[in-house]
């Protein structure tokens, strides 16, 4: 254990280090280059999108063991099965409006 909070410590030491590395200068910075926050973006949205449908599948997969534990609750089950996604789903969309205005601005 010790080893491994170590090789963290000294990963994130060395890390810091390396950031004036990468610093570019001013002309660098105006000719254009690589839009980072784009490339960036698809894969923060990817991610966000595949953690959503995690949460989907663990939502319904809990509601359809309720259901199958206690039939006669389908009502509340059914109520909250909604919301949840509903809720999971806004996450997700919160995600690409952020993204959506960081791109575009």
């Amino acid at each position: 254990m010790r080893k491994v909070v170590f090789l963290i410590l000294t990963m994130v030491a060395l890390s810091l280090f390396a950031m004036p590395a990468f610093a570019q200068g001013g002309e660098a910075a105006a000719s254009g280059g690589t839009n980072w926050v784009a490339i960036t973006s698809g894969f923060a949205m990817a991610f966000a999108a595949a953690l959503a449908a995690l949460g989907q599948g663990r939502v319904a997969s809990a509601a359809c063991e309720g259901l199958a534990r206690n039939p006669a609750a389908r009502p509340g089950i059914q109520i909250a099965l909604f919301v949840g996604l509903a809720f999971i789903e806004s996450l997700v969309l919160f995600t690409f409006l952020i993204i959506f205005v960081k791109v575009v601005r």
